[in-house]
């Protein structure tokens, strides 16, 4: 039986539980592959900080990683420190000197995923990082082995877990954004700085990866547009229950012939679809085909174990490539173009929550700014806050963002419009 030997880079959460997995199903794991696999060296920056944990006898930690680098008997690097600067140099480091290399690191690839790509099958080995999107979720394998004789049209997804525990919680218990937050930062949810999850970068990095293998075509993470849930109020969550939606944070890659439409974005869910019922820290993946027409897959997007679990999928099957001598021989293909649709010509509905003066005539005036920016109203409901003031949430049809921009810029010349609170998509069914 061959030994294959494997390298760890950082040893957080995720390598944790990639290394609990490695030593309790280590029979299984060698039962599934007829590899023995053995985590050879962990490089961590202070190995003191993890005297707690017992080590096989065969493991060291190192503090210099050109000790995993140069030494020959290495052939797996799993990288999961995170970050684009340090990490990035040491997976080129690794791939340069033939290691095959297992990532979870959704920032790398969101910047330079095709990039490693090309340079693992360069030099004949495999770059995998199933665990970099949507944590225990099998869906990179999925999209390039199961699905991969589709052509996929659209991906609509709850990619981040952090945002959806938030927003069920606001939703189910009436909470406050900033108490839901402080609670998701107390149970570990969230960082001390969310910034990432809330405003949606996050999310807009797995977008970017998964509509690369998609589509592909050689997408980064700049060419997602993103919008936060950080505005989001209970008011707008109380209005959209009352139109029959859950509020989500969205992620969404679209090709059509105009284009290629990639967006994440705090969006209204009609209740009936399979995404308004992804509740917690939950995430959940939408994927249209010309082949399966509508699969769904749903499962813990991030965690320890969940994670771990990707990682030491990924790390079985590059060990099973070595033991066959199969390494090195996926090539990517991406089309030339690319062609991203333009934000403001993407057509959805709109939910429009504005505070308004109470009296008679405001909302022809309402009426008539929207009829001369072309866009109709499905559906209104109107409450009187005081003698004063009235809110007016309004459902509007389907019509360009763009078109949705100007109209706020004419509810806001209109003296009756105190303010205009919320704009919210409407997800496409």
């Amino acid at each position: 039986m061959k030994t294959v030997k494997i390298a760890l880079l950082g040893f957080g959460t995720v390598a944790q539980g990639t290394f609990n997995l490695l030593q309790e199903n280590a029979e299984l794991i060698t039962n599934r592959t007829d590899v023995d696999i053995e985590i050879a060296k962990i490089f961590v920056r202070n190995p003191d900080k993890y005297k707690n944990i017992t080590l096989p006898s065969h493991t060291t930690y190192v503090t210099n990683v050109e000790d995993i680098i140069n030494d020959d008997s290495i052939s797996i690097v799993v990288e999961l420190m995170g970050g684009t600067t340090f990490a990035k140099d040491c997976v080129e480091a690794a791939l340069k000197a033939k290691k095959s290399v297992v990532t979870a690191n959704k920032d790398l690839l969101a910047e330079a995923g095709p990039y490693l790509l090309d340079l693992a099958h360069k030099n004949g080995v495999d770059l995998k990082f199933e665990a970099s999107v949507l944590g225990g979720i099998p869906i990179i394998k999925t999209i390039y082995d199961s699905l991969g004789g589709n052509r996929i049209t659209e991906l609509v997804g709850i990619m981040n877990g952090t945002t959806n525990f938030i927003l069920s919680k606001m939703t189910e218990e009436g909470l406050s954004y900033s108490d839901v937050l402080k609670e998701a930062q107390e149970l570990g949810y969230a960082e001390a700085d969310p910034t990432a999850d809330v405003e949606g970068l996050d999310a807009a990095r797995k977008l970017a990866i998964l509509a690369s293998i998609s589509f592909n075509r050689r997408i980064f993470f700049e060419d997602v547009t993103v919008e936060g849930i950080t505005n989001i109020d209970t008011e707008d969550i109380d209005f959209g229950k009352e139109f029959g939606y859950n509020i989500k944070l969205i992620g969404s890659a679209k090709e059509t012939s105009k284009g290629l439409s990639l967006n994440v974005y705090p969006a209204f869910v009609l209740l009936t679809h399979p995404l308004a019922s992804v509740r917690g820290s939950y995430n959940a993946l939408y994927i249209k085909g010309n082949g399966i027409d509508d699969a769904m897959f749903y499962g813990r997007g991030a965690g320890s174990l969940p994670t771990g679990s990707s990682v030491v999928s990924d790390i079985m099957e590059v060990s099973k490539n070595i033991a066959f001598d199969a390494t090195g021989h996926f090539k990517p293909f991406y089309y030339d173009q690319k062609n991203i649709y333009a934000p403001g010509k993407v057509q959805s509905s709109y939910y429009i929550r504005l505070a308004v003066d109470n009296k008679m005539g405001v909302l022809a005036k309402i009426s008539a700014k929207m009829a001369e920016n072309k866009i109709s109203v499905l559906s209104i409901v109107q409450r009187n806050m005081d003698p004063e003031t009235a809110v007016l949430a309004i459902v509007t049809s389907k019509c360009p963002r763009s078109y949705i921009l100007n109209l706020i810029e004419s509810f806001n010349s209109l003296r009756s419009v105190q303010e205009v609170n919320s704009v919210i998509r409407i997800m496409e069914v």
